[in-house]
């Protein structure tokens, strides 16, 4: 069972999500701080991390670099997800090293999950 991080700060969307990924059996932990999140990355070992930007406390473009910084969370895949959909972000994601950079509002919980099947080959 592939191992999910959540790092999202919409209820409404963490459910959806919750319920999407659990249906899939997949093991999704999720936290709504970006603080958090970056210390469970480097506590419990997750196959990949889906990553909002604007987030309490810290940004998911601080975190994504922070993780891969440290040799032992640098390798795990990120996927940001974000409803901010300028070029500049998404570039900006992928150059710092993000697999993919979702739009939330271009995409279901149900893509999200094909996603992450396809990046883990799941």
């Amino acid at each position: 069972m592939a191992k999910v991080l959540l790092i999202e700060d919409d209820p409404t969307l963490v459910d959806m999500y919750k319920l999407k990924f659990t249906e899939q059996k997949f093991e999704l932990v999720v936290t709504e701080k970006g603080g958090e999140g970056l210390e469970l990355a480097k506590k419990e070992k997750f196959d990949i991390i889906l990553l909002d930007i604007m987030l309490p406390e810290i940004d998911g473009f601080s975190i994504l670099k922070e993780l891969k910084a440290s040799p032992d969370t640098k390798d795990i895949p990120v996927i940001l997800l974000t409803n901010l959909a300028q070029e500049t972000d998404k570039e900006k994601g992928i150059k710092m090293g993000a697999v993919d950079y979702l739009v939330k509002a271009n995409h279901t919980p149900t893509q999200v999950v094909d996603k992450v099947r396809k990046i883990l080959h799941t």
